[in-house]
């Protein structure tokens, strides 16, 4: 057995070689709930960024049920505050992931507790935002979806090693497939700024460093996975985009409605936050990691056998081999490093 263990810690998914599902027992009509189902949390810490709305909101209440302390940083507290009323085993937090200093000094409090870090979920992010740029000038869907990750993961390092059985899941999505991440223009100064690439490619960044930093962290037994949450109704994430890019896309009519046929076919909150907590939780991931995934199972490698409609959301599935590629990862890695100004603590 142990012999078959340090073969299994010495595997990596470089070019998805472990890109294939294990045969979980879930799907895609799975809720959070069943996957957690006699999984004890107790003693565990849990970050969950945007743990206060959506997916994350679910997250946090199933990972509390189940035993874990769940601190919830957020960037408006007082609406936190009441989202969270009510459930145990919470604590809340400040947090802006669009702010350096701010991911610092929630960092450092979270530090100076002495406490492990047992569970980092990447939750929150942003989605097809018009043009803003943050306080060093960077595209502000990079800056939050990956650097805000990179930077928040590298200073929670000593936490998460010091827990000697840690995971990060980077809450990532199905937008990946849209673009591969651009290391020409990342963040649009000499292209015209389109949203949706934008998005993409901060989404393929998320995927490249949670793969990344599965090989750097497994020596210290922290485990890192990257997630579709699948195509959710009743969250906020769209909320600035024009509904024609939604009727473009063949899932709202001429009225601004969404088509009946398309909302049928979107998960429930309850559903979408299944994947994040199976990746968090599962004991078949226990010797796997750097893996994309969805449905609380491994994702399919697409290679182009997939056909995909965003008017049949339960299609959009699949991981693109470019954001599984090593030379890719290795070289987002010393970017973010280099636009964030912090160097990751591994040795």
């Amino acid at each position: 057995m142990y012999q078959q263990n340090k073969i299994k810690m010495k595997q990596n998914n470089y070019q998805g070689a472990l890109q294939q599902p294990l045969g979980s027992g879930f799907n895609a009509t799975s809720t959070a709930s069943e996957v957690i189902k006699g999984i004890d949390l107790s003693g565990k810490i849990a970050i969950v960024t945007g743990g206060n709305a959506g997916i994350g909101l679910e997250t946090t209440k199933v990972l509390a049920a189940a035993g874990a302390i769940v601190i919830v940083p957020s960037r408006d507290t007082e609406k936190a505050k009441k989202n969270l009323q009510g459930i145990a085993n919470v604590e809340l937090e400040t947090l802006d992931l669009i702010d350096p200093q701010s991911i610092d000094a929630f960092a450092a409090r979270f530090l100076a507790s002495g406490r492990s870090l047992h569970l980092l979920i990447n939750n929150a992010g942003i989605m097809w935002v018009p043009l803003r740029r943050d306080s060093r000038g960077i595209e502000s869907q990079l800056a939050t979806n990956h650097l805000g990750q990179f930077q928040l993961t590298a200073r929670l390092w000593p936490a998460l090693k010091k827990a000697n059985g840690a995971r990060v899941i980077n809450v990532s999505s199905f937008g990946h497939q849209i673009s591969p991440f651009n290391f020409e223009d990342p963040n649009f100064e000499h292209r015209e700024y389109d949203t949706l690439s934008g998005y993409g490619q901060s989404k393929t960044a998320s995927n490249l460093f949670a793969f990344e930093l599965d090989n750097y962290g497994k020596a210290d037994n922290v485990r890192a996975y990257a997630l579709h949450p699948g195509a959710v109704y009743g969250t906020d994430l769209g909320r600035e985009e024009p509904i024609a890019l939604f009727q473009q896309m063949g899932t709202y009519d001429a009225n601004g409605i969404i088509k009946q046929e398309v909302a049928k076919n979107l998960k429930t909150i309850q559903q979408g936050a299944a994947t994040t907590v199976w990746c968090a939780t599962s004991t078949l991931l226990d010797h796997i990691g750097g893996v994309y995934c969805e449905d609380a199972d491994i994702a399919e490698l697409d290679l182009g056998n997939i056909e995909h409609r965003y008017d049949e959301p339960w299609t959009l599935r699949g991981v693109k081999p470019y954001s599984l590629e090593e030379e890719s990862a290795k070289r987002l890695w010393k970017l973010s490093e280099e636009m964030t100004g912090v160097i990751f603590p591994i040795a």
